[in-house]
């Protein structure tokens, strides 16, 4: 049997079993509140002021008793009737009136044959009366069957309301399991857009990596050989992080801390690099993979790289609390520098590869709670910062968290 075939067939068999339940406990439910009407009804008799006029012997009791349990047992036909031929516009268009005087008719008919019942009860409890007795039509032409008929439209208006009952339910069961399929289906949706971003950020990161080798290889054969050994253990980084949305801050800045390695190497002493401004307390928070080294490249590039003397790379993060009394944000930044903007300036950075890609992750895991935001630096220079929502890893999770490489000779 195909798993969806066995899936149907599952699902299937729950919805049996749930019936059967739920018709066991509406089951005893009828009878447990027609055995309460009856002990009432008795009651009230004992209790009246013409009381001490009541015949009060076991033939009455199982007539009070046998009449209300003839009503427990038409009880779950009434029920089918009014779920069957709703008054509402569930019934279709025009069927409404039709399905009122069905409903009238048969309350009517059903009245009166239970009226003649409680008849035949009486008669055959007492060995007094005779077969000339029984009212059959009389109780119908003197209007005797009104109490029956009141029970009756009472019975019915419980059926309307348990059927109105069960599609309210049914409905919004069936709204839950919509949205938990649209929640599945937006959640594949993210997943498959930030894998897409993924794969468009690793061969982006990879090439630009390789062109920073490619500068060195006439020059600094040794300088070559460690950055392609660092290379080596970003590119293993990248493959065993497999397809995990978000990672540990502390495995983000080891990446970095390689990254920056290979940079160093290539600016040859003219790159200082400080990413000592990462608190104990910020290491465990959530943040997608790769989400700085774009950042960090940045400023290498067009920042620090274009300093005449010596550029200067940091990072730093902050958790701060947020406007929401207990919500907490994650506060990441990269600065440097660079000669392009001098203090107070209003820098307008235009996305390229890198950035676009780290804006349409954060919009993809967050939303409008993630932002990406630029300003000038004290003393020049340009800062990215990125403000998203602390979320802790959990403490079981699994970490792939690296030893940062040792210089190579």
């Amino acid at each position: 049997m195909e798993p969806s075939s066995r899936d149907n067939a599952s699902d299937a068999f729950r919805k049996a079993a749930w019936r059967r339940r739920r018709w066991r406990v509406e089951a005893g439910l009828i009878f447990a509140f027609w055995t309460v009407l009856a002990l009432l009804t008795l009651g009230n008799a004992f209790l009246s002021p013409h009381a001490g006029a009541f015949d009060w012997n076991a033939a009455v009791a199982l007539r009070t008793f046998a009449r209300f349990y003839l009503w427990a047992l038409v009880t779950p036909l009434v029920f089918w009737l009014a779920r069957r031929y709703p008054l509402d516009e569930s019934s279709g268009k025009g069927r409404g009136l039709r399905n009122a005087v069905l409903h009238a008719a048969v309350a009517f008919f059903g009245a009166a044959v239970l009226d003649l019942a409680d008849d035949v009860v009486r008669y055959g409890l007492n060995p007094e009366r005779t077969i000339a007795d029984l009212r059959v039509f009389n109780d119908v032409l003197d209007l005797s069957i009104l109490y029956e008929l009141a029970i009756a439209l009472a019975v019915l208006a419980a059926g309307f309301a348990r059927s109105y009952f069960l599609r309210l339910r049914r409905r919004d069961r069936r709204e839950a399991r919509l949205e938990a399929r649209a929640d599945r289906l937006q959640r594949q949706l993210t997943e498959a857009r930030l894998q897409a971003l993924r794969m468009q950020l690793n061969p982006h990161f990879l090439f630009n990596t390789l062109h920073a080798v490619s500068t060195l290889v006439g020059d600094d054969p040794a300088g070559v050989r460690r950055m392609i050994a660092r290379l080596s253990e970003l590119l293993r980084h990248v493959l065993e992080e497999g397809d995990r949305d978000e990672v540990p801050l502390r495995e983000e800045m080891h990446f970095l801390g390689a990254y920056l390695d290979i940079m160093q190497i290539r600016f040859q002493g003219r790159l200082e690099v400080d990413l000592t401004g990462v608190p104990p307390e910020t290491e465990d928070a959530l943040v997608p993979p790769l989400l700085l080294q774009p950042l960090v490249e940045n400023a290498v590039k067009h920042g620090a790289g274009e300093v005449e003397g010596t550029g200067r790379v940091w990072g730093r993060a902050r958790r701060v609390e947020n406007e929401r009394p207990g919500a907490e944000r994650l506060l990441l930044a990269v600065g440097d520098n660079g000669p392009r903007f001098a203090e107070g300036d209003t820098p307008d950075i235009p996305d390229g590869t890198g950035l676009e890609n780290v804006r349409a992750r954060l919009r993809e895991l967050h939303g409008a709670d993630a932002a990406l935001s630029f300003r000038t630096a004290e003393g020049g220079g340009l800062v990215a910062e990125v403000s998203l929502p602390f979320r802790p890893a959990a403490p079981d999770a699994e970490l792939h968290t690296q030893a940062r490489p040792q210089p190579v000779a």
